[in-house]
């Protein structure tokens, strides 16, 4: 595997999801090592004098520098950027798609004169901005073991990153992909309570977001099944149980799997195309 510190990087794109993975990279990588466009060159101009970064005036001259080629560019646009590139790309360098629905085989489309493009497809989240996201990564054939592991001690820089078989992406989509707006409303509602019950706005959004961070950590770090983590809340005859059975009666598991299969249904549509 790579030096980290002497491998190069582009990204074409630096809005938000480009921006936060890149500006995460930048504390393992050498930032000059970091090559960013961008249609509108002063976005990425400005992007790069902020993290140390190298700003380039093409996609092509970014992938041109770069061993790894990140596409932060919007599902429409994403064969047209890598026809684009193309010129550029050969056996030494990887490509990483996050657009949303774009299948491997559709990103291969387009280099169809040559059977040994390497291409990752990943699937970010919005807290990558605070370097908590959750990433999925999905390898094409040709990529090793050694750069799947690479870009995934990159991703890891902004969060947390998986490999896992494409075929699952879509249900990556709508779990991890859409799961924050999701959780964004429970903090809402959770909070919108915690008014009903006479505290201030702002803190009862720090109040809801705090208790639904710890949740989380608990889940990742405690060691115990969820429901073992539930049950330990649920005192006997206590407050929180009839919580729990109000969100039962309410239909709460059942909203939040059919708001994932939603999510799912759409990311299956968008696949095909």
């Amino acid at each position: 595997m790579k030096d980290l510190k002497s491998i190069k990087i582009a990204c074409i794109g630096t809005g938000t999801m480009g921006g936060a993975l890149m500006s995460a990279m930048a504390k393992k990588v050498e930032p000059k090592n970091i090559f960013v466009s961008d249609v509108d060159f002063s976005k990425a101009k400005s992007f790069a004098e902020k993290y140390g970064m190298t700003a380039v005036d093409s996609n092509s001259k970014a992938a041109g520098n770069a061993d790894i080629i990140f596409l932060a560019v919007k599902p429409a646009y994403v064969t047209q950027v890598l026809k684009e590139i193309s010129g550029q790309i050969d056996e030494n360098k990887v490509i990483v798609s996050m657009a949303a629905g774009v299948k491997l085989d559709t990103l291969e489309e387009v280099f169809s004169y040559s059977a040994n493009v390497h291409i990752i497809r990943i699937m970010p989240n919005l807290p990558a901005t605070v370097g908590e996201a959750m990433i999925a990564l999905s390898p094409s054939k040709n990529v090793s073991g050694d750069e799947a592991d690479l870009v995934k001690e990159l991703l890891n820089s902004a969060g947390k990153a998986e490999i896992v078989p494409e075929k699952l992406m879509d249900g990556v989509t709508a779990v991890s992909g859409s799961g924050p707006a999701y959780g964004f409303l429970f903090i809402e509602a959770l909070a919108d309570a915690a008014v009903r019950f006479g505290l201030p706005r702002q803190q009862a959004y720090i109040y809801a977001a705090q208790t639904l961070k710890g949740a989380a950590a608990m889940a990742l770090e405690d060691g115990r099944s969820i429901s073992q983590l539930k049950d330990a809340v649920c005192s006997p005859a206590g407050t929180t149980i009839e919580g729990v059975i109000a969100l039962e009666k309410n239909g709460f598991r059942n909203a939040v799997i059919e708001a994932a299969t939603a999510a799912f249904n759409k990311s299956v549509e968008l696949g095909k195309k």
